[in-house]
């Protein structure tokens, strides 16, 4: 009877064991404070806070990144902000041949087919500096197409510069 006793005791203890080392790997995977203490310092150290904020909050996988991940979300933002303006470029070419937007188109394809890929690949493989060189590209690319065709694109130019110079900023941070 003894044995059945000392038997069952260690089965209790083993499970408290594994309660007691569960308990930790749960609570870390359902609440991440320093995850938003990453976020907040990252931006802090970019040239635009609130747009660094903005992108990085509103995408849930930014929760469990590092540095790296972070930069590849905004890579990302990047991506999705010259889909948008080539979107409204060709758009706008239906309407007839204007100058400069042909120019633009071209500085659009320049990020998307590029700078995007520069970027994406230098933060995979460990290169950030290629990631600062791609992401500072995309900015002078919307820069290039502000002053070829200003107007009708100012507000995707803008956008497409401040996300670029905070991408830059945030993979400098892994030089």
């Amino acid at each position: 009877m003894s044995t059945f006793n000392y038997s069952l005791f260690l089965i209790f203890c083993l499970q408290a064991l594994l309660l007691m080392i569960s308990i930790p790997a749960i609570h870390s995977r359902t609440f991440h404070p320093n995850d938003e203490n990453l976020i907040q310092s990252t931006c802090k150290k970019t040239p635009n806070y609130n747009v660094c904020i903005q992108y990085l909050k509103s995408n849930p996988k930014s929760s469990n990144a590092d540095v790296t991940g972070l930069a590849l979300i905004m890579v990302n933002v990047i991506k999705g902000r010259a889909t948008d303006a080539l979107n409204k470029i060709h758009a706008l070419q239906k309407g007839g041949s204007k100058p400069g937007l042909d120019s633009c188109a071209s500085s659009y394809n320049a990020i998307l087919v590029g700078d995007v890929q520069q970027a994406t690949q230098a933060l995979k493989f460990g290169d950030p500096k290629f990631a600062v060189d791609g992401a500072n590209d995309a900015a002078i690319e919307a820069d290039s197409c502000q002053h070829d065709f200003p107007g009708p694109l100012t507000a995707q130019n803008e956008a497409m510069h401040d996300v670029a110079v905070v991408t830059a900023a945030i993979a400098r941070l892994l030089l």
